[in-house]
């Protein structure tokens, strides 16, 4: 994504040759460097990169120059002379002195993991509120990294004679264009939360409960849910397929009506700048009665990506201490449910042994959202979750109001109905969720 005036050999270009390289620390990530390296090629494929090479470097210590040892920066440099690579992904994240050091050893252009997963999502959004997001995010990153990408603006606009003085240099009049567009585009991203917002009660006042899928990415979720709302939202095998949140009407065993929305997918070390930058799309998991973390049950590094995902639920407030620690007042966490999905990729003896431990426990679905198989359950698990907790309530309803008694049939268990003149007493199982919205349906 452009931003500005940038040099154009600083941009990441479609088909740029390029070698990928991690630093590993003992005991610093989840998941061993092969799955590291593996999903930064898919990372890097995500916007049509060619890499040609990947490998991992064990690294005792981080150098503050470089991150990597002097042996090792050789090697890399060696690496990329050798595959005739014009660019060299480093899947940790960089300081912009790390960075500018490696690209002068090296002599090709270097970006972090944080700077491959902000040019897929610059590449990706489509809406306005996405566009957005992104580039608030980019501006952040690439504030401290002026004197590296931007060598052009070094030179200075003088004034006029000689008393004139030497002027504001082109990087310091960057500098303050940088910070007027983040402030101009934080006061449009305020705007749009207050429309969600908006959009949000609404829904909340509207008599269906909300579902929210999450999940790292890569995990089935556009392809879960366009199986379950015979949507066509774009799903393929590739990392960051699908970015902007999509929500759709659904119908479920005893729930005729329900919303469920498909959210962005996480990632490991998911860069900061988008956490903050997409919390306003985010925060509709938030409101969600229910959320439905899709994991790809075939993937070597399930567990870590569970952990990972849970990690930005933890940011969140909606898993972990964070949702015991609501504050007084705040509506309670979303419960979550796990669906264990891909199960069309396990071969016969997994698949057997992933089925039994799916059996044992009460939160979770195992299932092909491809194929279809397992969807029955799923859907039943969802309805039961959200009618966890019904209680019997005696409502009086005027015998006029046939939209109440038939909201009524369509989100509970009508258990009798004794006629009163003009008014109906009508006895109903409804979940907590339910009955608060009953109650707000006649509002603005």
């Amino acid at each position: 994504m452009a931003i500005f005036n940038r040099d154009s050999e600083d941009e990441v270009a479609r088909g740029a040759r390029a070698v990928v390289v991690h630093a590993e620390t003992h005991g610093g990530d989840r998941r061993d460097s092969d799955a590291r390296l593996e999903e930064a090629r898919g990372l890097a494929l995500a916007i049509g990169i060619d890499v040609r090479a990947a490998q991992a470097f064990r690294v005792r210590d981080r150098k503050p120059a470089t991150l990597f040892g002097s042996g090792q920066v050789d090697q890399i440099a060696t690496l990329a002379r050798q595959e005739e690579a014009d660019l060299i992904i480093v899947d940790n994240s960089l300081s912009p002195v790390q960075q500018s050091n490696l690209e002068k050893a090296c002599e090709a252009k270097v970006i972090d993991r944080t700077g491959l997963i902000l040019e897929i999502f610059g590449e990706r959004a489509a809406t306005n509120e996405g566009r957005l997001q992104v580039e608030l995010a980019h501006l952040d990153y690439q504030a401290g990294r002026l004197v590296r990408s931007w060598t052009h603006l070094e030179r200075q606009r003088g004034g006029f004679g000689f008393l004139g003085g030497p002027g504001e240099t082109q990087i310091e009049a960057d500098r303050r264009m940088i910070r007027d567009r983040m402030a101009k585009i934080r006061k449009e991203l305020d705007q749009v939360t207050r429309t969600r917002g908006l959009h949000r009660a609404r829904r909340q006042r509207a008599p269906w409960p909300v579902i929210a899928l999450v999940g790292y990415t890569n995990a089935g979720k556009s392809t879960l849910f366009n199986r379950m709302t015979g949507a066509d939202v774009m799903a393929q095998d590739l990392l960051f397929a699908t970015l902007d949140p999509t929500m759709r009407q659904i119908a479920l065993p005893g729930l005729d009506k329900a919303i469920l929305s498909d959210t962005v997918g996480f990632v490991s070390d998911l860069p900061t700048q988008l956490i903050a930058a997409f919390r306003a799309t985010l925060e509709e998991v938030l409101s969600a009665d229910l959320i439905v973390h899709v994991r790809d049950i075939a993937h070597p590094d399930s567990d870590a990506q569970r952990d990972d995902v849970l990690d930005v639920l933890g940011e969140l407030g909606v898993a972990g201490e964070a949702a015991l620690e609501r504050a007084e007042g705040e509506p309670p966490a979303p419960l979550i449910i796990e669906a264990w999905n891909k199960l069309d990729l396990l071969d016969a003896d997994a698949a057997v042994l992933a089925r039994e431990t799916a059996a044992r426990r009460d939160d979770v679905a195992i299932l092909s959202a491809l194929t279809g198989e397992g969807m029955e359950q799923l859907q039943r698990m969802i309805s039961d979750h959200m009618t966890t907790g019904a209680k019997v309530y005696g409502l009086r309803i005027p015998v006029s109001d046939g939209a109440a008694m038939a909201w009524l049939h369509e989100h509970g268990e009508v258990l009798s109905t004794d006629v009163e003149e003009e008014e109906s007493r009508v006895e109903v199982r409804l979940s907590d969720a339910a009955f608060a919205r009953f109650g707000k349906r006649g509002e603005a």
